[in-house]
This record gives C-alpha cells, sequence and structure tokens, in this order.
C-alpha cells in the first residue's frame, strides 16, 4: 500500500474542517481537544483537576479489540445487526469504553486507491462499508473507533471525510488524524485516546518527537492516556516483536517496541495495538502495560483465518483514574470460516507463550483464565 506522506497537510486541513479534536504537532493547539461521555456515563466531571482529587475516582474498565469491520461491499454479511452477538456479552462485560480498530472506511465514495495504483486484483485491497453499518458497531457496545492504520485512507480524502462525520453522528467518539486527542469520560475520569499508524494522512507513528510532545499534551489534559499503534509487520509469521524497525512490502511499519516504551516514557497509562493481523505478546514497562497486537477482531470474508490468524481476544483493562494498572483479562476469541468472532480457541496460551519469548522477565504474566499479572 501507498505512503501517502505527502498528504498530511490535507490531512490536517481534513482535520480542521471536521471540527474534530485537533492539536498540530508542533504543539500549537488547532481546535483542542474532543470531549464525549462514555457510552454509559456514571456521572462527568468537567475539569480535569489535580492528582489528588482523581485519586478518590473510582477506576476506569477499557475494552479494547484490534482490526474491526464489517465485509468490503458489495460482499457484506446476511445479518449485519447480529454479527457481533456471540461476542458482546465478552466485549461489554464491565466496560465503559470500548475502543475498536476500525479498518476500513465507512462511504459511499466510489474511486479507491486501487484505481490510481493500477494494481492487479488481489494486490490491492480497499476497504468499505455503508455509512448506515455504523449503528451495527454501535449495538456491538463499540464507544470509540480508531482511524489511524493503512485502510483509513482507501478512499482518498473524501472517503475519510464521510467516516469520521459518520462516527461523530451516530454519537460514537473517533482518533488517529493527525495531532488529534480525543478525550471521552467514563465514571467523572478524563480518559484521552491518541492513535498513530506511519501514513500521514494519520498522526505519525514514525514522527517520534511529535508524537512524544502530542502524547505529553494529552497527559495534561488527561487522568489516563491510552495510546493505540497500528504498527508491525503483517501475517501469521509476524507474531514476535522484534525490538527492530519493522517492514511489510518495504514499508517501514515502524519500531512498535521502541515507540511503545516512548509512548509510556511520555505520560500513557496503556498502550494496545493492531496491525501484523495476528496475535501478538503484552509486556509491562515502568509498571504499564503494552498489548503488542490483538489481532483482528472481525472481518467479513476479507481477513485470512487459516492457522495462527484464527485466534483474537477482546482486552478489558481496568486503570486507576491517575491511570495506574489495576487489573486486566483476555477473552480468547477464534472465528468462523466467513471471519465471525465467536469465543473460544486457543489466545490465552499463545499470547502467553509469545509474551514470555519476546519479553522475558518483563513479559505480562497471563494465567489460564485470561487473567493478566504483572511480573
Amino acid at each position: 500500500m501507498l505512503r501517502l506522506a505527502h498528504l498530511s497537510a490535507l490531512a490536517l486541513m481534513l482535520a480542521a474542517a471536521l471540527g474534530v479534536a485537533a492539536c498540530s504537532a508542533a504543539g500549537q493547539p488547532a481546535g483542542g481537544a474532543t470531549t464525549a461521555a462514555a457510552a454509559h456515563p456514571a456521572g462527568a466531571a468537567e475539569g480535569s483537576g489535580g492528582t489528588a482529587a482523581r485519586a478518590r475516582l473510582a477506576p476506569v474498565t477499557i475494552a479494547a479489540v484490534g482490526d474491526t469491520m464489517l465485509g468490503d461491499t458489495p460482499d457484506l454479511p446476511p445479518d449485519p445487526h447480529g454479527y457481533f452477538g456471540a461476542v458482546r456479552r465478552e466485549l461489554n462485560r464491565g466496560a465503559r469504553i470500548v475502543f475498536g480498530n476500525l479498518e476500513g472506511t465507512l462511504t459511499t465514495a466510489g474511486t479507491s486507491k486501487c484505481a490510481s495504483m493500477h494494481a492487479p486484483s488481489g494486490e490491492c485491497f480497499a476497504f468499505r462499508d455503508p455509512p448506515g453499518y455504523v449503528r451495527y458497531l454501535k449495538h456491538a457496545g463499540f464507544t470509540i473507533l480508531n482511524d489511524a492504520n493503512n485502510h483509513s485512507f482507501d478512499f482518498g480524502a473524501t472517503g475519510q471525510a464521510q467516516t469520521v462525520r459518520t462516527i461523530h453522528a451516530a454519537g460514537l467518539a473517533q482518533t488517529g488524524l493527525p495531532g488529534e486527542i480525543t478525550v471521552v469520560k467514563a465514571h467523572g475520569v478524563r480518559v484521552a485516546f491518541l492513535a498513530f499508524a506511519p501514513y500521514g494522512f494519520d498522526a505519525s507513528l514514525l514522527d517520534l518527537p511529535a508524537a512524544r510532545a502530542l502524547i505529553k499534551r494529552a497527559a495534561g489534559r488527561a487522568g489516563v492516556v491510552v495510546v493505540y499503534m497500528h504498527a508491525g509487520a503483517e501475517g501469521a509469521t509476524a507474531g514476535h516483536v522484534t525490538g527492530h524497525e519493522e517492514y511489510y512490502l518495504g514499508e517501514d511499519r515502524g519500531n512498535p517496541e521502541a515507540f511503545a516504551h516512548m509512548a509510556i516514557r511520555a505520560g500513557a497509562s496503556l498502550v494496545i495495538a493492531s496491525g501484523p493481523h495476528v496475535l501478538r505478546g503484552m509486556q509491562f514497562y515502568r509498571h504499564h502495560l503494552i498489548a503488542y497486537s490483538l489481532g483482528n477482531f472481525a472481518s467479513y470474508n476479507e481477513f485470512a483465518t487459516n492457522g495462527d490468524l484464527d485466534m483474537s481476544v477482546i482486552l478489558h483493562v481496568m486503570l486507576s483514574a491517575t491511570g495506574a494498572f489495576e487489573h486486566a483479562r483476555i477473552y480468547p476469541v477464534q472465528f468462523t470460516g466467513q471471519g465471525q468472532p465467536v469465543p473460544g480457541g486457543g489466545a490465552i496460551s499463545f499470547v502467553s507463550q509469545l509474551s514470555a519469548q519476546d519479553f522475558g522477565a518483563s513479559a505480562a504474566r497471563i494465567l489460564p483464565s485470561g487473567v493478566i499479572k504483572a511480573p
């Protein structure tokens, strides 16, 4: 897929035009942070308050999943309303905020990136769901969707803008545009979300100084900061975190470990990721959890589901109002032949093994129940 770094200026103008939460990478506000109540708010506090005041607030549980879409027009599921039915309970179990990576667009735009690339069929992928499908994501329980990935610009600026408008119109939060900080509230706690990918039309994963500055700014606005990264190589053989720059089809997909550690030093409470399309291990760094890939979560006839690609997880993390780790658990998910998520499978032992192999003493300890413990 093309790296459209030259579109960063266009993306910034797009963010401003949409009125979303945008702050320039250089540090000058370009609209401030979006603030929205979580889907099931238990009272929202208007001020960010000091650390002592935040410490008296109840903890917040966040659910997160990886790459999510409901097929690609015109190949769409026959029952989109019930598509997440088998995993809806696990997705929403006690969670005040439910995050997912929207791997594609919600648009009626007709011209995809593949047309301009003149790529042979099967070598370029552009994902598009009808805008109305946002209601099925909302019905599943999602409260915030990420736009920072290699498919958010599949139908250009028009498709990306319509996707963002559609998410907002449904009453959901969205994050991932250049310079964007999105703040939602739950239990009176302000939770900032930022998302990064290695593209100019998203908040850039490759510009570490700008990313660091943005994360620090978010930490000044919210007691809890969640950073998402769409990073790393792809495929069934990409399950290990290498500690080095990773590439896919010649494209720089960043150094996930270096980026995650930088994010925590800058103020992130939790780092989550997807992009490799396969699960990866989990690590604790400075007492904060990093989930290096949550894999795929849902597609309809679009993602491969063979071998290790047949597994996913729903991650639940409880954080204090000041961002301290309190508890976490993964619920295993497997896929039907058409990519529909259902409970079960071997994801817990798979992630546990990868964690131990890749991170040694700093690996997350994952119990057979899926409960995650710090080392």
